[in-house]
């Protein structure tokens, strides 16, 4: 049977599911719970493995970690995002590396919503006010009337513009390869370029995939162009943003506040300025963890390696 080792799974979200049952019954499964501290023990766990589930982001696969792996032919990521995974080098390598696309995308969508709200509304510092025995009134902001901003039109994208249309905003969009047929299902309009996006939108949500072209893309010129009254969600990926500029818009009332599920670096540090500012809400990079998006995946994720065991490949990036 063919040797499969899950090297991440940390905290644990593979084990005990009817996904890790179902890569049983197709190989030997070699399972950790703890995350490697290291490219070198990373190695050391899946030296031997034919095909590797990857559960966390944190661990990276790197030339360095493939070269050494001479058995290694499949690499099944549960997510959708690769930049924790060097393509060119496992494509060179014969390497198929597979993902789980579009399993989480109701979910991360209702968190980039949730997030737009609770900046929106002030709810964790309006409770918190409650909590304490104040009863401060004050101005709020209302979303019906208001243009949401899409930068990036795939599936959590698209979801995220049903929501906002289904609460009375106005949507518009950016992404380097839009799509007219999109838009006009979904009831939005593409602007020509990303610097009139953020000009126009009175929300701004993030929802591309990270890459070299894409890093740090919201910087503090981009941050610069937006409404000091507008709110900036990112549920993408923290790498997108540069981190110090966002945090100065934030501090100096250049933007009126952020919601983020991702970081620079996760998890952030405790002591980073950033989370002592009252006009940012923040999650721990947690919008697709609800049981139907984790379950969704898992399964997608066990479906490619069971396929490409059969001699198929499902959900291929390269």
């Amino acid at each position: 049977m063919a040797k499969i080792v899950i090297p991440d799974d940390a905290p644990p979200v593979i084990s005990g599911t009817k996904a890790l049952a179902k890569l049983k019954e197709y190989g030997e499964v070699t399972l950790y719970t703890t995350l490697p501290p290291s490219p070198q023990e990373l190695v050391e766990r899946i030296r031997e493995a034919h095909t590797v589930v990857n559960i966390r982001s944190s661990c990276k696969f790197m030339a360095d970690v493939f070269n050494v792996c001479s058995d290694l032919k499949h690499l099944a990521i549960w997510g959708t995002g690769t930049d924790n995974v060097d393509l060119n080098a496992a494509a060179s390598l014969g390497i198929v590396v597979t993902n789980t696309p579009n399993t989480g995308t109701d979910a991360v969508a209702e968190q980039a919503l949730a997030l737009m709200f609770a900046v929106a509304r002030r709810i964790p510092q309006i409770d918190a006010q409650v909590k304490r025995g104040e009863w401060v009134r004050g101005m709020l902001t209302q979303l019906r009337g208001k243009i949401l901003g899409i930068v990036g039109t795939g599936a959590i994208g698209l979801r995220m513009a049903q929501l906002g249309r289904g609460i009375g905003m106005e949507v518009i969009a950016w992404t380097p390869h839009p799509s007219q047929e999109k838009a006009q299902a979904f009831g939005f309009r593409y602007l020509p370029s990303l610097e009139l996006l953020l000009q126009e939108a009175d929300i701004v949500s993030l929802h591309l995939r990270l890459s070299d072209e894409t890093e740090r893309m919201i910087g503090a010129k981009e941050l610069a162009l937006m409404k000091p009254t507008a709110i900036f969600i990112n549920t993408a990926r923290g790498p997108l943003v540069d981190q110090e500029a966002l945090y100065h818009a934030l501090a100096e009332g250049k933007i009126a506040g952020a919601g983020l599920d991702v970081f620079a670096k996760e998890p952030i540090d405790p002591h980073d300025p950033l989370l002592k500012l009252p006009n940012l809400v923040c999650s721990p990079h947690t919008a697709g963890t609800t049981p139907e998006a984790l379950e969704n995946g898992l399964n997608m994720a066990a479906d490619n390696v069971t396929a490409f065991l059969r001699g198929e490949i499902k959900n291929r990036v390269v």
